[in-house]
Order: structure tokens, then sequence, then C-alpha cells
């Protein structure tokens, strides 16, 4: 494990393995990893920049210290930061700029080529909804509770959780309750309706486990796992119908690579297939 001077950020640690596996954690530990505009950046650019590494193969999110993190920094809150003295319609312009560069962010993990599983423990509240449900795999603590807080706050979710949550839980109903009451979702229920797949002890266990799950994801074919994960979000966001046309035009070239002989090489001799970088 090492921490690659190319992937340096004041409120994000990240560690490489050699294995091709990236560990991100949110780091404020001061401020139990609450969400300021500095951190917002950081998980935009590092995401983006993971996204373009064809080194990494996989990728872990976790949070630094006592919790995954507590959600807006209030001390430092950005949502209510001074605007410019003008019309309404400019100062709505501006604000939806502002709103735009938050979504790209949570949606970094989203459109990061690379399968990001976020691991969760304790506090998991408001925007870490957002955030974790970009990512595609999650685990969770048993002491671990997810809210969606924004109703308390006087507002709709607007980065993310809204558009994700009910496609992740496959329960629309559920997905209104938790928003418009902001109550605690705990790690059973996250569980049983599917916004977990992992329940852990502890923190260290979920972290090994997480560890476990990309070093595989990591031995696999690269094409093959980057060309599921843009197909699986390309499907849920369309019909079946539109879903299989599409896999067709991008398995017309796909199929055409190199692994696919080496993976059957690899099978027929009893071996682990080792695969070039994308």
């Amino acid at each position: 494990m090492s921490s690659s001077p190319k992937y340096q950020y004041e409120n994000l640690k990240v560690h490489i393995y050699p294995e091709g596996v990236a560990h991100v954690e949110l780091y404020r530990p001061k401020r139990l990893n609450a969400i300021n505009e500095a951190l917002v950046e950081d998980i935009r650019v590092c995401f983006n920049t993971l996204g373009q590494d064809s080194t990494i193969r996989a990728i872990i999110l976790s949070g630094h210290g006592r919790t995954f993190t507590s959600g807006i920094d209030f001390k430092d809150n950005f949502l209510m930061k001074g605007e410019p003295d003008t019309d309404v319609a400019r100062r709505a312009y501006t604000k939806r700029l502002h709103i735009e560069w938050f979504q790209s962010a949570m949606s970094a993990l989203e459109k990061c080529p690379q399968p990001v599983i976020v691991a969760m423990h304790y506090g998991v509240y408001g925007v870490a909804v957002d955030l974790c449900t970009a990512g595609d795999i999650r685990y969770g603590t048993k002491d671990s509770f997810y809210t969606v807080k924004e109703v308390d706050l006087g507002l709709a979710p607007d980065v993310g959780t809204l558009q994700r949550l009910p496609k992740v839980i496959g329960s629309d109903s559920l997905a209104r309750e938790l928003c418009f009451t902001g109550r605690n979702m705990y790690a059973d229920e996250a569980y049983r309706c599917g916004l977990i797949s992992k329940l852990f002890d502890t923190k260290e266990e979920m972290i090994e486990d997480a560890l476990k799950t990309a070093r595989v994801i990591a031995s696999k074919s690269p094409v093959a796992v980057v060309s599921s994960k843009h197909l699986l979000n390309y499907s849920r966001d369309h019909s079946v119908d539109e879903g299989l046309q599409y896999t067709a035009v991008w398995n017309s070239a796909m199929l055409q690579t190199e692994d696919i002989p080496k993976s059957i090489q690899g099978f027929m001799q009893k071996k682990p297939a080792h695969y070039s970088n994308l």
C-alpha cells in the first residue's frame, strides 16, 4: 500500500494497492468528515482522476475516524453563503451552476468507469446518502444508520438521493417515507431493503472484506468489468429493449478484445489470466 503523489488532497486520504485497488477515505476527522465545499471539490477531482487512471481497477470509499460523514458542515455552510446583489433571475442562475457543480461531484462515483465500493460505518447523514447511492456496491457496519436529513433543513435533496435511492432500494414507497420524514433507517432495515448488501460487526472487518472484493474485481478483465458497469448504468435508465440494443452495439466492439481468449486459456489451464490495463 502506498500514498501516491498523484492523489494528494486536503480532505481525502488515498491509498494505492499494487493489485490495482484504490482506497479513498473522507478525511476531516475534527469535523466528523462533515461535507464542505473543499471536500466536495476533492471528491469531484479525485474520482475524475481515478477514472482516467488505467492502473486502477477498483475503488473503495470509506470515512476516517468515528463516522462515515456527519453530512453538511454547518460551520462552513455553503448552502447559505452570500449571493450577488442582483435580481432573482441572476441569483437563481448562479445558484443553479453551484448545484450542478455539487451534483457533478456526487455523480463522479457513478461516472467513474471502475466499480466503487462504499463502506460505511456509524452515521450516514443527508448528503452521504446522495454520495453512497452513486456508488456501485454498498457495505455497512451493524451500528450504521442512514438518514435523508434534508427535509429537516427545509429543502429537497438536490444532488442525487431523489433520483437514485428509489432505484437502489426498489421501493418508491420507502424512498418517499425516508425523504418526507427524515427518520433514521438502521443497518438491519438498510440491509433488508437492499441499500447495503453486506453487514459487518466492525469497521475493520468491513474494510478487510471490501479490499477482498475489490481485489477480486481488479483481477478480472478490465474490459469486462468496465463494460458491465457502463451497461448496467445505461440499462437502469432505459427500457429493456433500448438496453439490449445499446449492449449489442457496445459489445460488437468489445467482443473483439484479447481478454476473451486469455480468459478461456486461463480457464482451460486452471491458471488465473493476466490482463493488460485499458
